[in-house]
């Protein structure tokens, strides 16, 4: 698949996505209705509320993406070494215009990119990666991270965001409903049968729900570890800064699991004996993208 491939990948999946999120929720809705003897009601209100949940992650996941790691917008004023990177970097990749810039004000090392398309992008960096990384280190950071703003990766991250943790919200919604607000109980064999229909689709929900995240190929940051390499034309500079993260051990304190897929490495604690943890993460281990790095020609 090349490069043209992969962007039309990236985007008929984000709908993809908000369609199989519309679809698990008002099954949802559905099978609560019966099982709250509610007729058609919840299931109405599910479906309208997924697809105005499904059309506010398209237009606004980023925001709740950069409201939920802390990130604060930053001038040239601000933080003039990484506002000049990421505009140089930006003018080398055709992005007009360029990104947004925010900072992290967190001692971890790490950095994400984020926004609809393009034209409506952002990339955040954290202060540790300021202070922790060379020039040329943090010139690989902020490429491979424009190169998810020009792969149109953000899209499908941002998107991913808020429909796992709506998912997450309405499951919860139904359990707490179903156990602590002592609503009327239905006591016939098919109330019960259908009762427990819920509660299992409620347990399963967000377990599909993290489905969404793995369908966030491992392979769009091998690509945007190569496409960043070709921007800076230093392959080293990201690999040396990968390295650097991965003997860190820094947790980010603001992350979280819903947003923990747009790193540029995982964000969740200490990284070390995640051998069985690397089969169902989003991420690549990080041995494996600094070999591939290291051996590519610069």
């Amino acid at each position: 698949m090349n490069l043209y491939d992969q962007i039309s990948n990236n985007k008929r999946k984000s709908f993809l996505i908000m369609i199989f999120f519309v679809i698990v929720v008002a099954i949802l809705g559905y099978i609560f209705s019966l099982a709250m003897d509610a007729g058609y009601s919840l299931f109405i209100v599910a479906t309208v509320f997924a697809l105005t949940s499904a059309g506010f992650s398209y237009f606004a996941g980023d925001k709740v993406a950069l409201t939920l790691s802390g990130a604060k917008k930053v001038t040239k004023q601000d933080a003039p070494r990484l506002f000049r990177t990421v505009e140089n970097l930006s003018i080398g990749a055709g992005l007009v215009p360029m990104p947004e810039v925010y900072l992290i004000n967190d001692p971890a090392i790490n950095a994400f990119a984020t926004g609809r398309d393009p034209k409506h992008a952002s990339v955040a960096v954290t202060t540790g990666a300021l202070n922790k990384l060379t020039d040329l280190e943090l010139e690989g950071v902020v490429a491979h991270e424009l190169s998810h703003v020009k792969n149109f990766d953000i899209r499908t991250m941002a998107v991913a965001v808020v429909l796992v943790g709506v998912i997450a919200l309405v499951s919860e919604w139904f359990l707490r409903a179903n156990f602590f607000r002592g609503r009327r109980s239905n006591n016939s064999e098919g109330g019960s049968i259908v009762i427990i229909f819920a509660i299992v689709g409620a347990i399963l929900a967000p377990l599909m729900a993290q489905l969404l995240k793995f369908a966030l190929s491992r392979q769009r940051e091998y690509l945007a570890d190569a496409s960043g390499a070709l921007l800076t034309r230093y392959p080293e500079g990201l690999a040396s800064a990968l390295q650097k993260i991965e003997l860190d051990h820094t947790p980010l304190k603001s992350a979280n699991s819903a947003t923990a897929h747009m790193y540029i490495a995982n964000p969740l604690g200490d990284r070390r004996g995640e051998k069985i943890a690397n089969l169902f993460s989003t991420h690549p281990p990080i041995e494996e993208r600094i070999a591939r790095l290291r051996g590519m020609k610069s």
